[in-house]
C-alpha cells in the first residue's frame, strides 16, 4: 500500500514480485509536486523488484521534473542494495 501525507510518500507492506506492478502504478500517479519524500520505514518485505520500482520511479520524477527522495530504507532493501552495487543511485544526499 502506499499513501500520501503532504510531501510523503509513504509504503507500507510487501514489496515483492506479486504486488509491485500495483504499487508501482500507485507510486506514479502520486508524483505530482516537485519534491517528493519516499519513506519506507513501514516495508516489511521486498524481493529485488522493489530496487527495479524505486529506479521506475526515479525516471518518471526525473521526466516530471519533480525531485524524489528516499529514506528509512529497511535493513532487507539496503542489504539487495548493497547486492547488486545501486546504494549510491539511491541513498539521500546527506547520506552519500
Amino acid at each position: 500500500m502506499i499513501y500520501r501525507e503532504g510531501d510523503k510518500l509513504i509504503v507500507a507492506g510487501a514489496v515483492t514480485v506479486q504486488n509491485v506492478v500495483g504499487l508501482m502504478q500507485q507510486g506514479l500517479k502520486l508524483l505530482d509536486s516537485d519534491h517528493l519524500c519516499v519513506d519506507l520505514q513501514k516495508v516489511t518485505e521486498v524481493d529485488s523488484t522493489a530496487i527495479s520500482m524505486l529506479f521506475e520511479w526515479l525516471r518518471a520524477a526525473e521526466k516530471r521534473n519533480c525531485r524524489l527522495e528516499f529514506i528509512h530504507f529497511p535493513q532487507s532493501l539496503e542489504s539487495l542494495m548493497q547486492l547488486y552495487g545501486v546504494t549510491p543511485l539511491l541513498q539521500p544526499d546527506s547520506v552519500r
